[in-house]
């Protein structure tokens, strides 16, 4: 597609979004929003009125796509699997590789629009021939992690108005220009679908002769005591086991099919290597065989040091600088030099 000033705007009807629709407007690009209905909890759906209302006063043009269906196949059915095959899921990673980011793509392709926006807050760079997603300014917004299996092509014609801004910024500029009720609204925290316990979505959504008690073990194989069910648990969990001991353990292992959780130390958790599968790399050459790259395994960890290679079966294999605990099979590991986003895959 030729380039334009057009660009389409992901508007899930709350701050960043909306402000981000605010300043590409006042940038002179033709706007036009779309708000996916991918989840409606008791059929809420008070966020796409707060779309249309924002896309009205700025006189733009705004889409709805229904996309529930999808997304119930694509997140909700990946969601309860990984659970139920005792890994841990990561649904926004994989909604937005997979999902919103295509879909958008979509619908600017039948539209004639050439750029695709969203609210997250990263930055974006071209460097060494490479389109490169940079870490957000704003350290408690930063959202690059989610974003590394976005393809070339997309990134070529990804807009990231926020990057460059702090959450309470955002806010003083829907504030400043009358959107009082953009300013004040809450951010939206952990998984759109199961904003309380996972294991009271997955009792919901999983038979019942699934979810069945078992019992824990130390690394020797000794009883220690019973479980709900092995989907209950995650890789380095330590509260909420409901178990008693004389010291300090967490969920060293998960066998779903022998329904077994395996107990021990922290330091038995720590690993100097990681496999990953579904691996994306924006330029091969800047990650294999280097000893200056990070890696992060959860959103809120932090980097450590690790050299990258291509192992078997077309894995990445991840061997750290330093041990790093709790590596539960089914997240994200994203790599990183510096502030750039250089890829990552889906932990094995």
């Amino acid at each position: 597609m030729q380039a334009n000033n057009k660009v389409l705007l992901g508007m899930s009807g709350g701050t960043d979004s909306s402000v981000a629709a605010i300043l590409l407007k006042e940038a002179g690009y033709e706007v036009t929003g779309i708000t996916f209905r991918f989840y409606e909890a008791s059929g809420d759906t008070a966020y796409l009125d707060d779309a249309r209302e924002v896309a009205s006063r700025l006189g733009i043009r705004h889409i709805v796509y229904d996309a529930r269906h999808t997304f119930e196949q694509t997140v909700i059915d990946y969601f309860v699997r990984e659970y139920m095959s005792g890994r841990t899921p990561v649904p926004c990673t994989l909604c937005n590789n997979r999902l919103k980011w295509p879909l958008m793509t979509r619908v600017a392709d039948e539209e004639g629009i050439f750029h695709l926006a969203t609210g997250h807050y990263v930055r974006k760079a071209f460097l060494n021939g490479h389109h490169y997603i940079l870490s957000g300014l704003d350290a408690d917004k930063e959202q690059s992690f989610f974003l590394w299996g976005l393809p070339p092509e997309t990134l070529e014609r990804a807009l990231f108005p926020l990057g460059e801004y702090a959450k309470t910024e955002v806010r003083s500029i829907a504030r400043e220009r009358g959107y009082y009720k953009v300013s004040e609204k809450k951010d939206s925290l952990g998984v759109c679908f199961c904003l309380s316990d996972y294991r009271d979505f997955l009792r919901a959504h999983v038979a019942a002769d699934r979810l069945v008690p078992g019992k824990f073990y130390d690394e020797e194989g000794h009883v220690l005591g019973a479980h709900q069910g092995y989907p209950f648990y995650t890789i380095g969990q330590r509260r909420g086991l409901g178990i008693h001991l004389n010291k300090a353990v967490f969920v060293k292992e998960i066998d779903p099919h022998t329904n077994r959780v395996v107990l021990a130390p922290y330091a038995s958790l720590e690993r100097n290597e990681m496999q990953l599968s579904h691996w994306h790399l924006v330029c091969e050459d800047e990650v294999l065989g280097h000893d200056d790259v990070e890696v992060k395994i959860r959103y809120r960890k932090q980097l450590n040091r690790a050299t990258v290679t291509l192992g078997p079966d077309n894995c990445l294999l991840v061997t750290l600088h330093e041990p790093l605990a709790a590596i539960a099979p089914g997240q994200a590991a994203a790599f990183y030099r510096g502030d750039r986003l250089l890829g990552g895959g889906i932990i094995v």
